[in-house]
């Protein structure tokens, strides 16, 4: 091999590691960025549940003690 072969070659795989470096980053930030929404997400379902089942007990209801509808 020609010392022109072997840099050609050594500068395709810089290129290429250069891309696949940007690419691993760019997906690492998009996980992350994620991972906090879905957190975000399951902190307001939480809330939300909680919120309900307080509204639930203020007003004496539980559905799961309620008889079922007359068509039954």
């Amino acid at each position: 091999m020609h010392d022109t072969d072997m840099a050609e070659r050594l500068n395709d795989l810089e290129v290429r590691l250069t891309f696949v470096d940007d690419t691993v980053t760019s997906l690492a930030d998009a996980d992350a960025s994620l991972t906090r929404r879905l957190l975000a997400l399951e902190r307001a379902i939480r809330d939300m549940r909680a919120e309900l089942a307080t509204i639930r007990t203020a007003l004496g209801d539980d559905a799961r003690n309620e008889p079922p509808p007359p068509h039954y």
